[in-house]
This record gives structure tokens, sequence and C-alpha cells, in this order.
């Protein structure tokens, strides 16, 4: 009986792979082609405010949640604040998310605007285990699918993601 209990405590602890591979087009999933022609979109027509990314249902592979040109931040914050997923039994609990923010922002002394992509990996702290490693043990083949990221940040807290905790860091260009 007990050998049983660690066997689904272990395994439900044990993060799926996720599904990020591809070099060439035709190697592609349609979610991954999605998820970088929508990336590209953001960073050269500028017509995206931000894209909001999560894992599939079955966990395997990362799928677009949603996109939005709206600039207003709260919004955003609202959406990674509201997030929710699953873990393998089904109990639903705060949900970790990757997202790209296009940040555009004031130069000290008015000497002009820049603008920072940001590529974030919200992990709430009270998120579930499994869904947190399992977008933890995928972030990274994520992030090297989108050329052009400025910013790598990882937040846990919400206090972290507030516009103005955010700003500081993108004007700084480091977390």
């Amino acid at each position: 009986m007990v050998s049983r209990v660690l066997y689904e405590v272990v395994s439900s602890l044990i993060a799926l792979p996720v599904r990020i591979t591809g070099t060439t087009k035709e190697e592609q999933t349609p979610a991954l082609q999605a998820t970088i022609s929508t990336f590209n979109e953001l960073k050269l027509g500028k017509s995206i405010k931000y894209i909001i990314y999560k894992l599939s249902d079955d966990y395997k592979e990362v799928v677009l949640e949603e996109t939005s040109s709206d600039p207003d931040y709260e919004v955003f914050y609202q959406k990674l604040r509201d997030a929710k997923s699953k873990d393998k039994r089904g109990k639903e609990g705060p949900g970790p998310r990757y997202a790209v923010y296009d940040f555009e922002y004031e130069l000290e002394g008015g000497e002009g605007k820049r603008s920072k992509i940001a590529f974030i990996a919200w992990s709430p702290d009270d998120a579930l285990t499994f869904p947190k490693m399992t977008y933890a043990s995928s972030k990274e083949a994520l992030k090297r699918s989108l050329n052009g990221i400025a910013l790598d940040i990882q937040r846990n807290d919400a206090s972290d993601i507030e516009y103005e905790s955010m700003l500081k860091v993108i004007k700084q260009g480091r977390f």
C-alpha cells in the first residue's frame, strides 16, 4: 500500500516532456508554428502588445492562450493573476503562464522613447506543484524558439508583476 501511494506521489511530480522541437517548418507542430509566427508579429508589426502562452491540457505542448493589442497593462496583469491550471488529478488552482510583453517607456530627462520585449515566466507561489514543475522544465525551450527577447523575467508574486515593479526591471535591463 505504501509503495502504491509513493508511486502516485512521485508520478504526479514528474514533469512530462513538452514538445517545442522542430528546426524546419515541416518538423514543427501547428501550435509551435502559431507560437512563433504570433511572436514575430508582435516583434515586427507592433500590432500586438502582449501574448500569453499556456501548456495544453495534456501538458505536452505550448499553445497560444491569448494575444491582445490593448495597451492597458492592468488588463494583462489581471489575465496573469486570474490564470488557472489543473493538476493530473483534475484539481484546479492558480496557474503558471508564459507571456511576452512589449514594454514602451520614456527615458529619463526626455531623451526619447524606448521599447523592450520581455519574456515573463509567471509561476505563482500558490500554484499546484505539477503545473509549476512542468512550466519550469519547458521554459527554456520556448524561450529559445522566440528570437528577439530583450529580457527574461521570472516572477512568483503578484506584486512583482505590477506595472511599476516591472517597469523598474525593464528600465534597468536586468532582472
